[in-house]
């Protein structure tokens, strides 16, 4: 129970900072989502999309990693990492989202200049 309201804290923290940044994004309509190894934009997407795919992708993969747990019994000597690696993925999640936050206000930054 305790790894499904951790999970639940981490969509919610996530979801929370990508309406903030929609707020902040309000007037570009498509935003950045993947960049070269130049710093060139590849390719970019509607502003809902690129802000919603990562809190989207962590309710696949962090209600993925609560169902195993609930359902498959980690290995001897291991029960105690289950919990430290859900919540080490869920602030992978945030940090994650945070760049990519801070690489589209970069490349817009840039393109202004």
């Amino acid at each position: 129970m305790g790894m499904l309201v951790v999970s639940a804290v981490f969509v919610i923290i996530l979801t929370a900072l990508a309406y903030r940044a929609n707020t902040r994004f309000r007037s570009k309509s498509r935003l950045p989502m993947q960049w070269g190894i130049t710093g060139a934009v590849n390719w970019s997407a509607p502003r809902s999309v690129a802000l919603a795919f990562i809190p989207i992708l962590a309710i696949g993969a962090l209600g993925f990693q609560v169902f195993m747990a609930m359902n498959v019994p980690a290995r001897t000597g291991q029960e105690g990492l289950v919990f430290p690696v859900l919540v080490g993925n869920g602030v992978t999640l945030v940090a994650v989202q945070l760049l990519h936050f801070w690489l589209i206000e970069r490349t817009l930054r840039r393109n202004v200049g």
